[in-house]
């Protein structure tokens, strides 16, 4: 058992029955199964219900602008590899507001989890359509509904070369904590996207929707088959649950850049010489 909580007792701004609870209880099992200390864990977040993880969670965190949570776990990754680094929104926050970050992050393959709540809806702001919220969905902006097709994360991460994709639903709560722990283990970029209901404001995609369009991939599953998890990732009519897809190997974006290849030594630990810092702002 790890010597480390990550709990506290706070009041949590979250509607009854929201999935970010169980989302969150699988988390600090997950931190604690792992055994990590909270002064070597960093949650970065943008905005928005799902966004609040972190406040919530005891270890260090930064909160910023929607959209900009990944930026920011990618920037802090950099500058200290050793850290354990979370980038933690929702759908809307994450896909949409973040969505250009989303697509580098990937390509630059940081070593860290993307965790994204996805309820397919914008539940902070009132309600709007996300970009996976389904086709023909009608909201208090979508009055005559939704005319987009839903952008479909799994399969996108997959196209740029994610080295880790999944997907979870917090109707499993342990196996959504092994997943993520998973994804914390993993080295390089790792997408878990969940699935979760807002009860407040989507009534269409409920726990049983969920439940009853979802299933578990079995142990027979090769999460190296990459043709075999864009088929699933392309079926809109079950959506598949654990590890799609995972590529061991590939180098981290530390590992990879330039500033790290002669010295190991994390950025913020490396001693100032004022005289080089001078050549190279000129």
């Amino acid at each position: 058992m790890s010597k480390f909580e990550f709990d506290r007792e706070l009041d949590i701004a979250w509607c009854p029955g929201c999935g970010n609870f169980p989302l969150r209880n699988g988390l600090i099992k997950a931190l604690k199964e792992l055994d990590l200390d909270p002064t070597q864990v960093v949650f970065s977040s943008g905005i928005g219900q799902a966004a609040k993880m972190p406040q919530y969670i005891d270890a260090n965190y930064f909160n910023g602008l929607h959209g900009r949570g990944l930026s920011v776990a990618q920037a802090v990754q950099s500058v200290n590899p050793k850290l354990t680094v979370i980038a933690e929104g929702g759908d809307g926050d994450m896909y949409g507001e973040g969505g250009n970050h989303l697509l580098h992050n990937i390509r630059r393959n940081p070593n860290l989890a993307h965790i994204v709540h996805n309820n397919m809806i914008y539940g902070l702001t009132k309600g709007q359509a996300s970009p996976t919220s389904q086709k023909g969905m009608e909201t208090n902006v979508q009055v005559s509904g939704v005319y987009n097709e839903p952008l479909n994360p799994i399969a996108l991460a997959l196209a740029l070369g994610a080295t880790f994709v999944a997907r979870a639903f917090t109707g499993d709560t342990e196996r959504t904590k092994d997943i993520i722990k998973a994804a914390i283990q993993h080295e390089g970029y790792a997408l878990v996207d969940i699935f979760h209901p807002c009860p407040t404001f989507n009534k269409i995609n409920t726990f049983a929707w969920y439940k009853n369009n979802t299933y578990w991939l079995d142990e027979n599953h090769d999460p190296s088959d990459l043709k075999k998890a864009m088929d699933m990732a392309m079926n809109d009519e079950k959506y598949a649950l654990g590890i799609l897809y995972k590529k061991e190997g590939q180098l981290t974006f530390d590992q990879a850049h330039p500033v790290y290849k002669n010295d190991q030594t994390p950025i913020v630990l490396r001693k100032r010489d004022i005289k080089q810092v001078q050549k190279l702002i000129r």
